[in-house]
Parts: C-alpha cells; structure tokens; sequence
C-alpha cells in the first residue's frame, strides 16, 4: 500500500484557512473578559448534598464586580494551563504511548489489513467504527480518550480514497453526538445529572436506547454521504495535515506477521481493560493514560524494539499533541476568566428565568436550548450538571416537566454542542491531531447539528408528552 503521507503529483495539496484555533480562542479570551465590565456579576450559594456542593436554587444574589484587568487577561492563561493540568498532561502522555505503538509497525499492519479486506466494502466498515465509538461514548463516558484513536482512525480512511474528516468524524461524531450525548449509562453525564435530581440511578435506559439508535443512523448515514462525494471527487475532501491521494494502491494479498499479532492483541486486552476499569473500578484519565503506556512498552518488547528506539518513538508521540494539548489550556482560560469575573452565575440566572415563563409545551425544549448555551461556559457535562440540574430540577417541577425529561434536556443540551463550541477542549484537541482548522470543521458539521437538535426537540417533546419517567 502506498505510504499515506507520500504527496501526489497529480494532485494538489489543499490549502489550510481559516482562523488559527489559538486566534480564536484568544479573541474569545477578550470578548468574554470584556463582559466582565458590562455584565454584573451573580452568585448562587453553594450547598452540601450527599458530599457533593450544589447551587441553592433560592440564593442568587448580586455581588460586587470584578471586571478582569488588562495584566489578569494574561495572566489567565497560565491559569488555565493549570487548571487543565491533567488532560493536557494525559495528552501527551497517550500521545507518546501511540509514538511507541507506531513505531512497532504493527498499527501500519493494522491499516493494511483492513484496507485490503475492505477495499471494496468502506459502507460496511464506517457503520461497524461508529457503532463501537458510539457504544464506549454512552456506556462509559468515553471523550477526552477517544482522542488516540483519530490518529489511526484517519490513515484507514485515506488508505479507502476517503478523506481526514471522514476518520475524524467517525471518531467524534461516534463518540460524542451520538454516545456521549444519548448517554444510556454514562456516569459522567446521566450519572452525575440523575444523583442531583434524585432520580434511580440509570433509570430511563429504555428510552436513551432508542435515543441513541436515532442519533447513531444519523450519524452513519451523515458520514456515508460524505464519504461518496469524496470517493467520487476527491477534491471535495478535507484533508487537514494529511496529503490527498487520487488513488491508493492496496495490496489484496498483504499478510500480517506473527509479532504485528501479537502486538495488536495486546492493543485490544488494552481497550477491554480500560472498559472494565472504568465500568468496574471507576478509573480515569490517569488510570487510562498508564495503561496505555504499559501497552505500548509490552507490544514494543514483543517487536523487538531496543530501548532507544522506544524513547525516540514517545517523544515524537509526544511532539506531535503539543498543539492540541495548549489548546486545552487556552480553552480552560476562557472558564477561569468567566469564573473570576463571575459571569457563570448571572448568565445561568437570567436564562433559568426566561425558561421559566414559556408556554408548557415546550418547557422541555426551553430548558434545552439553555442548556446547549450554558455549555458554551462549562463544556464539562459532570461540571454543567452540578451547576444547572440543582436549578433545573426544582424548575421542572415547578413548570410541570419530569425530572427524567429535565435531565435528558441536559444531556441534549450538553452534548450536541460539543460538536460546534470553540470551548469543547475534545473538540479542539482532536482538530489539532487531525490538522483541520475549526472553521473547516464548523461548516462541515453545522447541517449536522442543525438536524440533530432538532430530533432533540422532537425527543423531547415525545418525552414530556408521555410523562417520561418515574417522575
């Protein structure tokens, strides 16, 4: 097969604009912090609940402005490195793990593999991809770890004459859109957000598996579209750091050698191992990021690879996530000078209000669209549901919506956003490691968020009209 990075005469490499992630993200650093000046700033007093601080509903209350200073807009960016510390600390980390798996040959392997089995069949295989992101999305929370698949996902896919945004979306959108955001089991948004709203834990599954059955076909069929435009006029691709391919060769009879098996089979007891420990042992980005190190140095040993060759292979690994690691920082920012400026509180009020005077029918969908906003401010769906559902669940009962119907109005909200706010450091990360600038991205998925929030409101209008449940 012919080497995915070797650039094609015939075929011109697309050239990359539009606006520079670290631009945009500093342009909103000052937008924001210029509302610090206008927007007068709120709090919401914080309770203890079964050991968890909650806001008090009934406490908002003006406080004395802290408009962020002109020193302070820089200085919120160490900040926000710090407060990022450990995902962006976990990104380099797997990210010399996958340098040291690389270097072992076995990934290559891997690619070859597949594109020969499925030189013929891509159709087959980006449902089948889509429907394993999206099942670790909703039963484990998978997010800021699906970011190591993208930089193997994407060479399958130019290795089947489809472009960089076709093995980025099928990560992302498999992930998150659809997993992430129908949440069957995911503890960090259903389980965090039900606890708060005193509903049985994972209560309601029946329909969040039909939610996530919608969303999944959306989401194949989204992706299969473009993947044919591509397939039929590769000038019609995306293709981020990669070089565009006219034509691929693939070799029908390539035969994976004993050790590349090997090593690949200690890849996959990796992946069971992070979903039983997770599931099972509550592990996170620590737990995730040293297991995947381990793997790395035992499928480097079982290809033979000396000691130096592994070093060299983590700090390319490394190297390479530089730019989407800072941008989670740069990202982080933004919340620090919204916290410090205490902006968070005021937004939630005014718009908690506005939610609450809308007609009964579509109490539901208001309660949603503020949640798609407020995520813009906390993209964390654990950090949006102990700041919302306290408000959002003594609101619900107030205006005559379930709390389950509550709750799935967060996830909603929380979720779909993901895929279009420059705050979502997933997002931003996962773009760096692709090479596609955000706005190449936003027009890409824009249609499909547009679509997907409004089967949003279709759900949850079906949801309040049977009195999703128990209560």
């Amino acid at each position: 097969m012919a080497n995915l990075q070797e650039e094609n005469n015939n075929v011109e490499e697309p050239k990359m604009k539009g606006i520079n992630a670290f631009v945009l993200m500093f342009i909103i650093i000052l937008v924001m912090s210029a509302l610090t000046y206008i927007i007068p700033a709120g709090q919401y007093d914080r309770v203890e609940n079964n050991g968890r601080m909650v806001v008090d509903p009934e406490s908002f209350h003006y406080i004395d402005s802290s408009p962020v200073g002109f020193l302070q807009i820089f200085n919120s960016v160490h900040l926000g490195l710090l407060e990022g510390a450990s995902i962006i600390l976990f990104v380099f980390l797997f990210g010399g793990a996958l340098g040291i798996m690389q270097k072992t040959g076995a990934i290559d392997s891997f690619i070859k593999v597949m594109a020969s089995k499925f030189g013929k069949k891509e159709y087959v295989l980006i449902p089948i991809l889509i429907l394993i992101f999206g099942s670790l999305g909703t039963l484990i929370g998978s997010a800021e770890d699906t970011l190591v698949y993208i930089a193997i996902i994407i060479p399958l896919t130019m290795a089947l004459g489809m472009d960089a945004i076709t093995g980025f979306a099928i990560v992302m959108l498999g992930t998150l859109a659809t997993g992430f955001t129908s949440g069957i089991t995911n503890p960090f948004n259903i389980g965090v957000a039900q606890t708060i709203a005193e509903l049985p834990m994972y209560s309601g599954m029946s329909y969040r598996i039909i939610v996530f059955f919608v969303f999944y076909l959306l989401t194949v069929i989204y992706i299969i579209r473009h993947a044919k435009k591509v397939k039929n006029d590769p000038s019609k691709g995306i293709y981020g750091k990669f070089k565009p391919e006219e034509s691929v060769e693939i070799d029908l009879n390539f035969k994976m050698s004993g050790r590349h098996f090997l090593a690949l089979l200690v890849l996959l007891a990796n992946f069971v191992a992070l979903i039983v420990g997770v599931i099972k042992f509550q592990w996170y980005i620590s737990e995730i990021g040293g297991v995947f190190l381990l793997s790395s140095i035992i499928m480097s040993i079982i290809c033979k690879m000396s000691p130096n060759k592994m070093a060299e292979g983590f700090i390319s690994g490394a190297r390479d996530m530089v730019e989407g690691a800072l941008i989670i920082g740069f990202a982080q920012t933004i919340l620090v000078i919204t916290t410090a400026g205490g902006l968070i509180d005021t937004i939630l009020h005014f718009v908690a209000n506005a939610v609450s005077v809308l007609p009964a029918s579509i109490n539901a969908v208001g309660m949603f669209l503020l949640q798609l906003c407020l995520n813009f401010l906390v993209p964390s769906g654990s950090g949006q549901a102990a700041l919302t559902m306290p408000i959002m669940t003594p609101l619900a009962d107030l205006i005559g919506v379930s709390r389950q119907t509550a709750v799935l109005a967060f996830q909603f909200g929380d979720g779909i956003s993901n895929m279009v706010i420059p705050t979502s450091g997933v997002l931003l990360a996962g773009l760096a490691i692709a090479g596609i600038p955000f706005s190449k991205w936003f027009k890409w998925v824009f249609p499909y968020f547009a679509i997907q929030t409004g089967l949003a409101i279709i759900l949850l209008i079906i949801a309040h009209v049977m009195n999703y449940g128990p209560f």
